[in-house]
């Protein structure tokens, strides 16, 4: 059974908004067994959907079509399929009531322009939103299964688990698509190609292996369709993962998917360890990073961006003198900066980046992208030197990226051994 996901908003057709229900839908649908073969985005426009729609039904049995079912002028999803099926749209007073007692409830009176959400098209089941004023359909035409969802994501994520999931599941016992996720850093993409293309011949066709490559972040996802044995499915992804751990197991950093600001809080977390951050070039990230993980307080101490010269002076005690010496993009001032943080912080690591992001400021000595890493612990101070490439934005999360694994692979060492 092929499955489309189309996504109905003309601002997702802009630079300012991300279609993140899709993977949403995508995870859930993938953990009951059924794969997505199509994702469709379009806009408004009533020409626009309706071809969508028609492509769709032409090649999927299962559509599940998300937003456009709000009261505004611009939401013609329900309208625009009650056309291409050839149904009436019925008015339904229950809906009404219920939209009616929503806006009472907070003070308010319901809008007219509320009523286009009270018509149902014709045959369809409605599937309530707790969350929302538009109700969700589900219309089953004989060939098509077909579910249209609300837009904003604490509306279709409930209605989708607790509506839409149960339906497709009912008759798939078992059913599930199994997945791992490897993620790697400091390792180019052609480099893990040429370190994992053995590992390609060895894969099963039943398994589906896809890389993703960014700037400083590499992921390897295995994934195998589970209808009855999923204990042999787990034993064959076991086997598989474990040809790629042996592969590229220095520069894997997570095995389960986390990021590597979850990884490194796990470990700081579990060896009683504080951190503190300088910043320079990244302005701030690599604070931001750590403490987006739930929990963070208990190991982030604080972060100072210490972006000019006097900053690094007068805050970390970096002696201008060294500055003078060395220039502020230097492994001894990240050294010192290092150190200062620590120092002031009273953290048992103190973290430090300075270097050139770009796109002005590098000379043929000092190329942008050049970045000073150090890491101060109770054994000493590590400095490493990177060279990035990319724009600014890449230079500054690569350089995240190589910070925190600098403290990932510190505190992954033997007892003793760590900074």
């Amino acid at each position: 059974m092929k499955t489309e996901i189309i996504a109905v908003g003309s601002e997702l057709l802009t630079p300012d908004f991300r279609d993140t229900n899709s993977l949403f839908l995508t995870a859930g649908l993938n953990g009951i067994g059924i794969g997505v073969s199509f994702k469709t985005v379009v806009g408004d426009g009533e020409r626009d959907l309706a071809r969508a729609l028609r492509t769709a039904m032409g090649r999927s049995r299962l559509v599940l079509c998300m937003g456009g079912l709000g009261p505004t002028e611009d939401d013609r999803t329900r309208e625009t399929l009650a056309k291409v099926l050839g149904r009436k749209l019925v008015f339904r007073e229950a809906i009404r009531r219920r939209i009616r007692d929503r806006f009472r409830r907070r003070g308010l009176a319901m809008s007219p322009s509320n009523l286009k959400q009270c018509y149902v098209i014709e045959g369809s089941e409605v599937l309530d939103n707790p969350n929302g004023t538009a109700p969700g359909l589900w219309l089953e035409t004989g060939r098509h299964r077909i579910a249209l969802l609300p837009g904003p994501p604490r509306e279709i994520r409930p209605m989708f688990e607790r509506q839409v999931l149960p339906r497709l599941a009912s008759g798939r016992p078992g059913a599930t698509t199994l997945r791992r996720v490897l993620r790697l850093t400091g390792l180019g993409e052609s480099a893990m190609e040429s370190r994992i293309r053995a590992f390609y011949r060895a894969v099963p066709p039943e398994v589906t292996v896809t890389t993703l490559a960014a700037p400083g972040d590499l992921s390897v996802r295995l994934s195998l369709a589970a209808p009855g044995d999923r204990a042999g499915a787990e034993a064959a992804l076991d086997g598989l993962e474990a040809d790629l751990v042996e592969a590229l197991g220095p520069w894997i950093y997570s095995r389960d998917g986390r990021s590597l600001e979850e990884v490194v809080g796990g470990l700081l977390a579990g060896s009683g360890r504080t951190i503190a951050c300088a910043e320079s070039c990244t302005g701030g990230l690599i604070a931001h990073r750590l403490t987006d993980v739930p929990g963070s307080s208990s190991y982030f101490l604080e972060s100072a961006v210490v972006y000019g010269n006097a900053a690094k002076t007068k805050r970390l005690g970096v002696p201008p003198a060294l500055i003078e010496r060395h220039g502020a993009v230097s492994a001894a001032v990240a050294r010192a900066m290092a150190l200062g943080i620590r120092r002031t912080s009273g953290a048992d690591l103190g973290l430090a980046v300075t270097g050139i992001a770009g796109p002005g400021g590098g000379t043929p000595r000092k190329p942008v992208g050049l970045v000073y890493i150090a890491l101060a612990g109770l054994r000493g101070v590590a400095v490493r030197r990177n060279l990035f490439f990319g724009g600014r934005a890449d230079v500054k999360f690569q350089s995240s990226q190589r910070a925190l694994d600098m403290v990932r692979k510190s505190l992954s060492r033997r007892p003793g051994k760590a900074l």
